[in-house]
């Protein structure tokens, strides 16, 4: 069902102060940080011609954003305002019917058009994104309309966004109809500390990981046995005054863990295998170990750059490679949302010229037609 426009800008005109501030900022943030990001055509004349590559926009993107146990309005801003930077033609959005925030609400209406119960946020993201479609849509039916497209669904180039298992292998059964941005798993925080870091901060990000699900992966590496047995004493002390203490526990314990290791360097090794979506350095000298990082989503350089900056505000998309794939892809960006186009208009002088190379390569594989075509270029028509 789609949801209408108007309900984006009353939902955004009802927030409170505080939240609309902090929604503005964040989304203020995050279109500075994109619109950095390099997606420039290029064009260079020669003596045989011209090559270049031209960069344009996807003409449609749909975006996922979950549901399930929490309203996730920075989701939408992560993906879609990257989308809008790059100038896509149209960016839709499908986000579970239902409120998390309030489960046992009723079913709301606004004017004569009746939508199910979307978490003020989420509408209030959508509008402050500029996204242009809003539907309240969600799992592995959500992905199939905008592969496919619906009678009120449009069919999309690309799907962006994370979800949940059947999201994952929604996305994994439309490859080849539409692009996707990736698979992503359960979220994961690999914290990097040594005895100049704050016990209480420490167990604070972790606990902010495990608060996600209970198959989030928060991991804290360090050479310290007294921070270690000291972040160990604060997870027990902050984790029951959480609302969501029973997930945190469970992440904890089935997912999570406290390593020592011999020294920091043995921390990076191990950090470069894992290749985790969010690595974080609570360090003395956070700097110095940047360098020696070879594989993670996103590098969070000391306590005041904690992960939670990066969930809502710092800017660079939340969207991360989990599950080690950071080994061989990026957080999600500007470049998600644009194709190459490779340019060649060489002159007749050059073509001529290379077209004789080119016939020996075609007849070396055996395509005579090939050959043949260049061939009847190899004479300079002048």
């Amino acid at each position: 069902m789609e949801i209408p426009s108007a309900a984006w800008r009353a939902a955004y005109d009802r927030l409170p102060d505080d939240q609309r501030v902090a929604l503005d900022l964040a989304a203020d943030r995050i279109a500075t940080f994109h619109r950095k990001q390099p997606m420039d055509s290029w064009v260079d004349a020669g003596p045989d011609g011209t090559l270049g590559q031209l960069i344009r926009p996807l003409d449609r993107v749909g975006v996922y954003v979950p549901g399930g146990t929490a309203a996730l309005p920075s989701s939408l801003l992560m993906a879609a305002i990257p989308a809008r930077v790059a100038g896509v033609g149209q960016v839709i959005v499908c986000t579970p019917p239902g409120n998390p925030v309030s489960p046992r609400s009723e079913t709301r209406f606004l004017g004569e058009t009746g939508f199910p119960d979307i978490p003020e946020l989420i509408l209030a993201a959508a509008y402050r994104a500029g996204v242009d479609r809003l539907f309240a849509l969600g799992g592995a039916q959500a992905i199939a309309a905008m592969a496919y497209g619906t009678e009120s669904v449009p069919a999309v180039d690309k799907i962006v966004g994370a979800g949940g298992l059947f999201i994952t292998l929604a996305k994994r059964q439309v490859i080849g109809r539409v692009g996707i941005d990736g698979f992503y798993g359960p979220t994961e925080t690999l914290l990097i500390a040594d005895e100049a870091a704050d016990p209480a901060w420490a167990a604070a990000d972790l606990l902010a990981q495990a608060e996600h699900d209970v198959l989030a992966s928060p991991l804290l590496l360090t050479p310290s046995r007294a921070l270690a047995e000291a972040v160990a004493a604060q997870l027990a002390c902050q984790l029951p005054g959480l609302s969501r203490a029973e997930i945190a526990a469970a992440s904890l314990a089935d997912r999570g863990g406290i390593v020592l290791t011999a020294d920091l360097a043995e921390a990076v090794e191990l950090a470069n295998a894992y290749a985790p979506e969010h690595l974080c350095l609570l360090v003395r000298d956070p700097w110095a170990l940047v360098g020696q990082i070879r594989h993670a989503g996103g590098i969070f350089v000391g306590e005041y750059s904690f992960e939670v900056l990066g969930d809502y505000i710092a800017g660079p998309s939340h969207v991360m490679p989990t599950e080690g794939s950071a080994r061989y892809a990026s957080p999600l960006s500007v470049a998600d949302f644009v194709k190459r186009i490779s340019l060649i208009a060489l002159n007749a002088d050059a073509g001529a010229r290379l077209a004789a190379s080119a016939a020996v390569l075609a007849r070396g594989e055996g395509l005579t037609a090939h050959a043949a075509a260049a061939g009847m270029r190899e004479v300079d028509k002048g």
